[in-house]
């Protein structure tokens, strides 16, 4: 890992430090933070900008309501339990299917009804909320994995972060869950990071924990060299969230459903920097070509071009 550090220092690396006080305190106004912090707020800032989005099934708001949730999720056989004000991929609960009264998760373990409140309960109470405050629980839809990723992925929905600086995206990467992970797409509990190339929309690097690898460790499939279809279009759908939010230093989360194509997952003002360890690049030096170059890029399409022409993978 200290020699992944040193290279990415010479290449430009974002520290935390710098992108807080440089990149997001001067492109992100602080009024604008709601817009992303509470994902409720997200989805409907994205349904009335034509952006699809996964379903939302219902909220459950209060610690009476509870119980209200086995109702709420009686006609689907699978669906997804998330905190509407959640960071980092915490408290998602993925339920994949049923068995008899049972609710079974991705990796075959069941649930049964108590388990399932008291998950609520918890989301409800503040356990997986930014600065720990009370929540609403959310249940939505389960995205079905795209096949581009179904020898690269263990059980769980693998997503897609691109990183936008004033409207222009300037790094991607593609998450992928593991057995570690639990079937989740968090770096931090064990999925891979796997660097994309902005220019052609190729997975190049990927990471795993504190390696660098070129297989899945559960599949034993090649992470290198996958192509992302339609790239061309989820660069346009994260420029057009710069748009929309307002926010200069952005992080969009896209997941690719078989059936229903591109969806965008979550919005992030704070996005991690993990990002250029999966690139094996740095962010500043990408971010420095935007503020010299990119004053005049008045539209989406002029965006997408100059960050296909300025951020090749090198």
């Amino acid at each position: 890992m200290l020699n992944i550090i040193s290279k990415l220092k010479q290449k430009g690396i974002l520290g935390i430090n710098r992108r807080n006080a440089v990149y997001v305190f001067e492109n992100n106004s602080r009024s604008l933070y709601q817009l992303v912090d509470d994902k409720l707020r997200t989805k409907k800032l994205a349904q009335d900008n034509g952006i699809t989005i996964p379903q939302l099934y219902g909220t459950i708001r209060s610690h009476r309501a509870v119980k209200d949730i086995h109702g709420l999720v009686e006609q689907y056989s699978d669906f997804v339990i998330k905190p509407a004000h959640g960071s980092g991929g915490n408290g998602i609960l993925i339920i994949s299917g049923r068995s008899k009264d049972a609710y079974k998760k991705v990796s075959g373990n069941l649930l049964d009804r108590e388990d399932i409140e008291h998950y609520v309960s918890n989301i409800l109470s503040g356990m997986y909320s930014l600065g720990g405050q009370t929540d609403v629980a959310m249940i939505e839809f389960r995205v079905k994995i795209s096949p581009v990723f179904e020898s690269i992925s263990y059980l769980g929905t693998p997503d897609i972060r691109i990183i936008v600086f004033r409207g222009v995206p300037v790094m991607a990467m593609a998450r992928l869950p593991t057995r570690m992970s639990d079937g989740r797409a968090n770096l931090h509990q064990g999925a891979i990071g796997a660097g994309i190339d902005v220019t052609t929309g190729v997975t190049t690097f990927a990471v795993w924990g504190n390696e660098t690898i070129t297989e899945h460790p559960d599949t034993d499939q090649s992470i290198r060299g996958v192509e992302i279809p339609d790239w061309e279009h989820l660069l346009s759908l994260s420029s057009k969230c710069y748009d929309i939010t307002g926010l200069g230093y952005l992080g969009v989360d896209i997941v690719l459903d078989e059936n229903q194509g591109p969806m965008v997952l979550e919005l992030n003002a704070r996005p991690g920097l993990n990002i250029q360890i999966a690139n094996m690049a740095g962010l500043e030096k990408r971010l420095r070509i935007v503020e010299s170059k990119g004053e005049r890029l008045a539209n989406i399409d002029q965006r997408v071009v100059f960050a296909k022409k300025y951020m090749r993978h090198s």
